[in-house]
């Protein structure tokens, strides 16, 4: 039941782009199509649920043990960046059109505050390695969710007769807000 709760929580409830506010700039910028949303996700898929292992590791086996805890946030900033490093790198080799899609995001996944807020809430909530992991997927599908929803109505908005002054970012603005709200409707519901 409580990896169920971790579940839901994550993916509905608490939606790290939708309700926590995380992860905003990949959001709003890859977006414009559900294909490179698809490749976004799959990335901070990837980068999260490792960011979230190998942090939790660092963490509780060298920066607790030698009382060093105060290097908690560069220490991590040095793992996700090398973990966004060895994505591009696999992108790069395996799939040139969605490295080629994705442009100057992928990087951002660096920066992605989504992946850093994971990590540092998996130890803000004392979890153990299997539910950060458990926490770190949820996270990383509900980031997928809000994108690839996002992305089909923006992909949609495309083909309407939209006022001027609403076309682009405008309407995707609103867009999103309207997603956040009805995602506000999960709450309480665990």
């Amino acid at each position: 039941m409580e990896y169920f709760a971790i579940i839901i929580g994550a993916i509905f409830v608490n939606n790290i782009v939708l309700a926590q506010f995380l992860g905003i700039c990949p959001y709003m910028g890859v977006s414009a199509k559900v294909s490179t949303s698809v490749g976004m996700s799959g990335a901070v898929l990837f980068v999260m649920t490792l960011a979230t292992i190998v942090t939790f590791l660092i963490y509780n086996y060298v920066l607790v043990p030698f009382n060093i805890t105060y290097l908690q946030t560069i220490s991590y900033i040095l793992v996700i960046s090398s973990l966004v490093q060895m994505v591009e790198i696999i992108l790069k080799k395996v799939s040139p059109e969605l490295y080629q899609a994705l442009g100057i995001f992928l990087p951002l996944i660096t920066t992605n505050c989504a992946i850093m807020g994971v990590a540092l809430l998996t130890v803000q909530n004392e979890f153990t390695l299997m539910q950060g992991v458990v926490f770190a997927i949820s996270h990383a599908t509900g980031f997928a969710l809000a994108i690839i929803l996002f992305a089909g109505i923006r992909e949609h908005m495309e083909l309407m007769d939209l006022p001027k002054a609403m076309r682009g970012a405008p309407a995707a603005l609103v867009v999103a807000g309207i997603l956040a709200l009805a995602f506000m409707g999960f709450a309480g519901l665990v």
